[in-house]
């Protein structure tokens, strides 16, 4: 396949080594998540180009950018990457129009797929172009930032923490600017981030990277569902993050009906237009099991039919079990040992998932 981002590298400092090999496809937002220390910038760096890993590896779709068995290391500026950091070194002197042109005079005339106006219009830059730096938000200044990455006409935009300095007011105005840039653009982005709320509203692709080593990586669905990874996500993550679509609102009771992979979920009216996505996260402890349907009316609105596909080891406490369900999509279940020995699971069982709470994911 070509469609991929393929790298693999090894840098070594005295307190500290990077090990990492990695499989990505070239559409959507990987998320690179893990601790601070735990290599992620040095890996985007790598990525870039403006590291040089003595032993490395990385191919994107058909263009090998880095082979060192074969002498291969392409450099930054012919790589067609773009890279935006925390702090959005804007150049002072320059508005916010010159800055955003700053990299498109620079790139070749046949090489610029991308132009000024487009971006400015996803970005939503058009009252600030007259302005300089210094009188911008911190988030209108990353969205200026992101704007000059994106007139290089990048392959790859590289994101390294780039609302870490924000407020969370700041951040929520940036995240759906970053998802338009991704589907107004169909540009690969690599996110690195240790924010879990940036994870659940960005990420398509997941990668979890602990002290230098990629530990999992894979789509979300299956991250968030992995009972493995419990540790490293944080116990208030683990569970499900579906993607669903709005079918229709219930104005009488106020509730929104979304449609999972031909299943119905109920949820409080969501102010989103009928047809259009919706990203929800479950958490394991707030799915019950049933290896029947209802005998009659019951107050759970959400039940999903669904397979068990497997039941991890007891907690350390030995008083509950992860379950992973298959409904199209993984969830999971968090029961007590006594509910898993009387219900009698075992893999490959229909059951009945009631779940009781239901998170949107949304800035």
């Amino acid at each position: 396949m070509t469609d991929l981002l393929q790298a693999k590298f090894r840098v070594h400092y005295p307190s500290f080594s990077l090990d990492a090999e990695m499989r990505l496809p070239t559409k959507g937002v990987t998320v690179v998540f893990g601790p601070s220390g735990a290599g992620k910038t040095t890996l985007l760096r790598c990525l870039s180009g403006l590291e040089k890993a003595p032993s490395g590896f990385m191919k994107f779709a058909d263009q090998v950018w880095q082979d060192d068995a074969r002498g291969i290391f392409i450099p930054p500026h012919k790589r067609k990457t773009a890279l935006v950091f925390q702090e959005s070194r804007l150049f002072p002197h320059l508005s916010v129009q010159e800055n955003l042109l700053y990299g498109y005079r620079r790139t070749a005339p046949l090489d610029r797929n991308l132009h000024l106006d487009e971006v400015v219009q996803v970005l939503g830059l058009a009252d600030l172009l007259k302005r300089y730096p210094h009188k911008l938000s911190g988030g209108e200044k990353q969205r200026a930032a992101i704007g000059r990455a994106l007139l290089t006409s990048p392959k790859l935009l590289l994101m390294d923490e780039p609302l870490a300095a924000l407020d969370r007011q700041r951040k929520a105005e940036i995240i759906p600017f970053i998802k338009s840039v991704e589907d107004k653009f169909a540009m690969p982005i690599i996110y690195v981030t240790h924010s879990m709320h940036e994870v659940l509203q960005l990420v398509n692709t997941m990668v979890i990277l602990q002290a230098g080593k990629v530990v999992r990586q894979g789509p979300a669905q299956e991250i968030f569902s992995d009972v493995r990874l419990k540790e490293v996500l944080g116990d208030e993550q683990l569970g499900a993050v579906l993607e669903t679509s709005v079918a229709e609102h219930d104005e009488e009771f106020a509730l929104t009906r979304l449609d999972f992979m031909g299943q119905t979920l109920i949820v409080p009216k969501q102010n989103v237009a009928v047809g259009k996505t919706l990203r929800v996260h479950i958490h394991s402890k707030d799915v019950s099991l049933a290896t029947a349907p209802p005998a009659g009316v019951t107050s759970v609105l959400n039940i999903l039919r669904a397979k068990v596909k497997t039941i991890g080891a007891p907690d350390r406490d030995g008083f509950s079990v992860d379950i992973e369900l298959d409904a199209g999509r993984p969830i999971l279940a968090t029961v007590t040992r006594k509910s898993l020995a009387n219900l009698k699971l075992k893999p490959g069982q229909p059951v009945f998932a009631h779940i009781k709470a239901i998170k949107m994911i949304r800035s």
